[in-house]
């Protein structure tokens, strides 16, 4: 079995959850490219197969291969089911970014009618769907397989370096134009960070921010306060207040919107596989308070990564003040909790106002921003007429 310090964080909730399942562990993908990865999608079935192309929508599969090494793959949805032309030219790109133990199937988890992509599609969008390193269909590298320690030694900061920009240039590649991000979660903090370090920009057209991740001090979250204050040294089951055949109240808070059934077909397909070193990264968030790069906790090792003792800042009120940013928050949220929203919204004070529309919803958690009954009237019909009067 792999070490903790390298474990992906899948098979971490399946020890710290329900023991007796450690027997699913899945075999290495042994430095597999491109070509090898889909055919392994194909037999599969695959996401474009299995949840687009069977709602009566075209549907490919692309590869991106990132500067270290890892193979992504990204789902495009070129046009939606009621256009009589074929060509999906000159529609304006939108990137939807997935959040941590998730991957792109968490943004079509309700039907068709209700669900992000498929409106956007709908809407006269081009979307592309991309699935983080060490999720099931991007578990490929070119030379490690994911059995390998150095296969798992990331944080989000390479999501930030690596993974997002080699995903940007691609779609802007293959479609010529800038691109609409939306994201969800940890999606929103690896945009953030890109945009406050002065990356992407130039191939960005508008960011829309779901439960935005940038501080993460007053999360209330029980399971992630728990993995933090203890250090995943406890078996979080035995936490007298945690009801384990509901995984997500006690780490999302209390959604309002969800039905069970939705539930249950997002526990077919999810957590998905991250680092132990990006849960890591993520606990020194919320134990600090602060938003920098990977703490190695040691001074030289800063020094060897970084050319400093302390691991460098990522500074929100560097995001530019005129880039268009829809952000949209839950009141119930445990993860992005509001105190840690406003931090980041006084970050953002002298964004242009005419640039930013800032949205509450008071009675919205962590998921019914992926899962609620009304999420396509909450949020995505706000958000589709937020990016339809963008130039």
């Amino acid at each position: 079995m792999k070490p903790l310090n390298t474990i992906s964080l899948n098979y971490t909730i399946l020890l710290i959850f329900c023991a007796p399942n450690l027997f699913c562990l899945k075999a290495p993908a042994n430095g597999i490219g491109e070509a090898a990865l889909a055919a392994q999608s194909s037999d599969r079935g695959g996401t474009c197969k299995s949840m687009v192309e069977s709602n009566g929508y075209d549907c490919e599969e692309h590869w991106v291969i990132t500067k270290d090494g890892y193979v992504l793959n990204v789902l495009r949805i070129p046009l939606g089911r009621f256009f009589g032309c074929r060509k999906a030219r000159n529609r304006p790109p939108v990137l939807l970014q997935h959040g941590m133990l998730l991957d792109a199937r968490s943004w079509m988890l309700l039907p068709p009618k209700r669900s992000l992509p498929f409106n956007l599609a709908d809407n006269g969008y081009d979307v592309w769907l991309v699935n983080s390193r060490g999720t099931e269909y991007s578990e490929g590298h070119t030379s490690l397989n994911n059995y390998d320690p150095a296969y798992w030694n990331w944080s989000w900061d390479e999501l930030v370096a690596y993974d997002l920009p080699a995903t940007f240039q691609y779609v802007y590649n293959q479609t010529g134009q800038k691109l609409h991000f939306v994201g969800h979660s940890q999606g929103t903090l690896m945009v953030m960070a890109a945009m406050s370090r002065d990356q992407l920009l130039n191939m960005l057209r508008s960011a829309a921010l779901l439960c935005p991740i940038a501080y993460l001090r007053h999360t209330t979250s029980l399971i992630s306060r728990f993995i933090t204050d203890n250090f995943i040294a406890e078996i979080i089951c035995r936490i007298p207040s945690v009801d384990c055949s509901n995984l997500f109240t006690p780490y999302t808070g209390q959604n309002c919107c969800i039905r069970r059934s939705k539930t249950e077909i997002f526990l077919d397909h999810q957590p998905q596989p991250t680092a132990m070193k990006n849960v890591i990264h993520m606990c020194q968030m919320v134990r600090r308070g602060t938003l920098t790069m990977y703490d190695y906790n040691d001074c030289d090792e800063n020094i060897k990564h970084y050319g400093q003792p302390t691991p460098p800042a990522y500074n929100m009120t560097c995001i530019p003040n005129d880039l268009p940013i829809f952000l949209s928050y839950g009141g119930a949220d445990a993860l992005s909790d509001v105190n840690d929203v406003k931090l980041l919204l006084d970050c953002l004070k002298h964004h242009d106002p005419g640039k930013i529309v800032v949205h509450c919803i008071e009675s919205y958690a962590h998921a019914d921003y992926l899962m609620a009954e009304k999420a396509k009237e909450d949020v995505y019909d706000p958000l589709i007429a937020f990016l339809n009067k963008l130039p």
